[in-house]
């Protein structure tokens, strides 16, 4: 069974909790020429980072990814609440001011319902009581990223019908350029016998010198070892399909196929062959476009 071709274009969402903790992992990916793996998470879980980059490591090959973690902590478990002494010893002072004048003494739980007076109590920072959640979360973490590595090879599957439908057409209009660059040779005698014979119909060894001419013409314009090459290179992509990850082999090839697009173009003597060329640079184009999306 071959292994089917990625996309690099995709998104995964994985949810996790323990502990009063709750948090969900975005990863979301596009084209790249490399992997790159950008990371925004929660403070005070310093190997998250390094975690999540070395998993993406180990499930991608190329792309732009963006992992994003998102925790929050229930407040029932930050172990209550504590009194902010500095900002109730100010409101007393205000209060007491405010009572000489004959205003009514604040009460208790009103001093306890201003502004910043209760604190949510800290959570613990020890690194051995942050670790089981840490783990926890790079656990979510893989599991975001292997959502985004099914949802890029569901792109990778969309994408192999048509990179395959560009290759058939290129192999069919290098079979039709064989068989136009087959009569290259004679319609290239007949051109150069029929300005000859205008331009000097009583030259002495008229004949051998237009068979000379013509070889070295029909030499020139030989397109045969492009053709060749091209047919390779068509034999060479179906292959990388089916060996990923294969985009940055399908790129350089991408750069073969235009290179000898190029010089059958430039070789052509028929206005048929040149056409064919002109075909297989606008189909070559197309397929590159589509072999950037491939990991």
């Amino acid at each position: 069974m071959t292994t089917p071709i990625s996309g690099m274009t995709g998104f995964g969402r994985a949810e996790g909790a323990l502990d009063g903790w709750t948090w969900s992992v975005e990863a979301r990916s596009v084209n790249g020429r490399n992997l790159d793996v950008r990371f925004r998470g929660p403070n005070g879980f310093d190997s998250l980072e390094r975690l999540t980059k070395a998993a993406a490591q180990g499930r991608l090959n190329r792309g732009q990814v963006t992992v994003g973690v998102q925790a929050k902590r229930n407040e029932a478990e930050t172990g209550g609440l504590k009194v902010n002494h500095a900002v109730l010893a100010e409101y007393l002072r205000l209060a007491n001011e405010l009572a000489e004048e004959g205003a009514t003494p604040p009460s208790a739980d009103g001093l306890l319902g201003l502004r910043g007076v209760l604190d949510a109590a800290e959570e613990d920072d020890d690194p051995d009581a942050r670790a089981p959640i840490e783990a926890a979360m790079a656990a979510t973490v893989e599991a975001a990223l292997d959502a985004l590595k099914v949802s890029r090879e569901r792109e990778g599957q969309q994408l192999t019908p048509v990179i395959t439908d560009f290759i058939d057409r290129i192999d069919a209009l290098t079979a039709q350029a064989e068989t136009e660059a087959s009569a290259q040779t004679e319609a290239i005698r007949e051109r150069f016998t029929r300005r000859m014979t205008e331009l000097a119909p009583d030259a002495p060894g008229l004949q051998e010198r237009i068979f000379l001419e013509a070889a070295a013409l029909a030499t020139k314009a030989d397109v045969r070892e492009e053709l060749d090459r091209l047919a390779a290179h068509v034999a060479s992509a179906r292959t990388l399909l089916q060996q990923p990850p294969a985009g940055r082999k399908l790129d350089f090839l991408m750069q073969e196929f235009m290179r000898e697009a190029n010089t059958l173009c430039s070789k052509s003597a028929t206005t048929p062959l040149t056409a064919i060329g002109l075909d297989l640079k606008a189909v070559i184009e197309q397929l590159r476009e589509q072999v950037q999306n491939v990991e």
